[in-house]
């Protein structure tokens, strides 16, 4: 079996779910990974665990300021990415879109849509000036579905696709914009929707088996194109 090229991979909300779990199949397959998430904590966990190859910050990306600090800042130490995964979000309480406080709904807003922007326009100069790369932004199924009492998640993940689709048409050759819809794996944020029933869904260990190859296996001839793992 011929080994992988190491490659340097960016995530982030690296610290749970999802992000966790795709940070572990990448460095068991030799891969760099540098990420950001909200808890300390488990940054500091994290730090300890991985290999000296990786880079792992705590960074509030609701904060335009903070996110732009942390890339310059991981440009410097780690260097520029090939492979961006904008996975961070977070979920209201199920209810109708009328019942979400309105302080919710803005602090949705400013990590699942605001936070991937803040990722992109301070990394873009970078992967420009590196002339390849390739960012993938976690949709999902309800970026290109609705259903009840989940409004203002759907309303961040539509955004996320439209944006990603548009910013696509704005990259300089070798450059990449995927959205990507994950799927359904059972993490807190589905299990927070669905309660025990999101224990048929499959593990997050699980999906990154698939998932792990298939993000590593986009380039700049997906650009535009609406994914699904």
């Amino acid at each position: 079996m011929t080994t992988p090229t190491p490659r340097k991979i960016l995530i982030t909300g690296v610290s749970r779910g999802l992000g966790r779990a795709l940070s572990d199949a990448f460095t068991a397959q030799g891969h760099a990974v540098a990420g950001c998430a909200r808890s300390a904590k488990d940054i500091e966990s994290m730090q300890s665990e991985y290999p000296d190859n990786c880079d792992f910050s705590t960074v509030d990306l609701a904060s335009d300021s903070d996110t732009g600090e942390w890339i310059n800042a991981l440009i410097k130490r780690w260097g520029t990415p090939e492979l961006v995964i904008n996975n961070a979000a977070i979920i209201n309480e199920n209810m109708p879109l009328w019942e979400v406080p309105y302080s919710d709904f803005v602090n949705l807003i400013n990590i699942n849509i605001n936070g991937v922007f803040s990722v992109i326009r301070h990394l873009m100069p970078h992967l420009i000036e590196q002339q390849h790369g390739v960012i993938a932004n976690l949709s999902s199924g309800w970026g290109r579905s609705v259903s009840a009492d989940v409004a203002s998640y759907c309303t961040s993940k539509w955004a996320i696709e439209g944006m990603t689709k548009a910013l696509a048409e704005d990259l300089p050759p070798g450059i990449a914009a995927v959205p990507v819809n994950p799927g359904v794996i059972n993490t807190d944020m589905l299990q927070s929707c669905f309660g025990a029933s999101a224990d048929d869904a499959q593990a997050a260990e699980q999906w990154a088996e698939i998932a792990a190859p298939f993000f590593l296996s986009l380039d700049k001839d997906d650009n535009g194109n609406s994914m699904s793992v």
